[in-house]
Parts: structure tokens; sequence; C-alpha cells
């Protein structure tokens, strides 16, 4: 039986949905015994120590209960998905509208890949960003306080940029 990365989602949403969590992400690294199963929380509030603690006692056993994971040879880590969490979900850009972001495109805008700016809004599968300048300096630069807009397929990789 083959890693169901949907299955383990699954679960992780039923043990969440009962404690006011969010399941964020889940992700299968590494290979053999040396296999590692991050499953990322959040809740509005901010998680705790202790909501990943009791959130990962539970999942773990209903995980290796239900046979879920393979062999069941595995790490389990739970967390919060931090300040300069990964935005990769329409429900994300939604959430996030008004927060700094870095992003990469896929395919160039304007000569450039890497931008930094304000996601100013999410609508129809497209971002709005005004960016502030491009991440890595470069011809983007020229572009600070302009709005552009981005399909949210042409997204590689985001994340929030933290404010203090």
């Amino acid at each position: 039986m083959a890693f169901d990365v949907e299955q383990v989602r699954g679960v992780a949403d039923r043990v969440a949905g009962s404690r006011g969590l969010e399941v964020v992400e889940v992700e299968l690294r590494g290979g053999g015994k040396a296999r590692m199963l991050r499953v990322f929380i959040d809740k509005p509030a901010g998680v705790t120590h202790e909501d990943c603690a009791e959130f990962s006692r539970e999942l773990g056993t209903i995980l290796d209960v239900e046979d879920v994971v393979p062999g069941n040879s595995y790490v389990l880590e739970v967390s919060s998905p931090g300040l300069d969490r990964k935005l990769f979900r329409p429900v994300d850009f939604e959430r996030f509208a008004g927060s700094r972001i870095k992003l990469t495109t896929r395919n160039p805008m304007n000569g450039n890949r890497h931008f930094e700016g304000k996601l100013e809004k999410f609508e129809n599968g497209r971002l709005t960003v005004e960016i502030n300048s491009a991440r890595k300096k470069s011809r983007a630069d020229h572009m600070a306080g302009q709005k552009l807009e981005i399909d949210l397929t042409n997204v590689e990789k985001a994340n929030l940029v933290p404010e203090f």
C-alpha cells in the first residue's frame, strides 16, 4: 500500500475539526526508517505547544490503528505554520489579504519572477499585489508602488512576510 497524503489529510482534518484547529499542510519526507510526517496546524488565536502535543497524540494513534501510513515506521511532527507561513490554497490568499507577502512566479512577469508587497485582494483565482520591491534586486525595482495581478496558477511559491 502506497502513502496517500489525502487519506492522512482526511484523518488530520477530523482530529483538527474536533479541536477547533485547521490543518494547513501535510507532507511526508524521507524514506525507509527516516520518514518524517509533518502536519502544520493553526487556529485564529494561534497554536500553543499544548495544541500541538494533544493533536499529535490523537492523530498518531488514529494513523497507527487505521494503518494509514504503510509500515508504521515514521516520525510525526506537528507544529504551527510559523510567522512566514506558506500560502498555496485560495483560502490562504483570501484570509491574508492586507498582509505583506513574498512570492515567486512560475513564468516571469515584467522580466522578473521574485516579488514582495502587500496582498491587496484575491478574487476569481487572481492575486492583486502592490509591489514594494523585487525580492532580489533586479529590473523589477522600478515596479515599486505598482499593482500586479497574478494568476494563482502562476504562483510557484508564496509566503507571508512577518511584520513587527
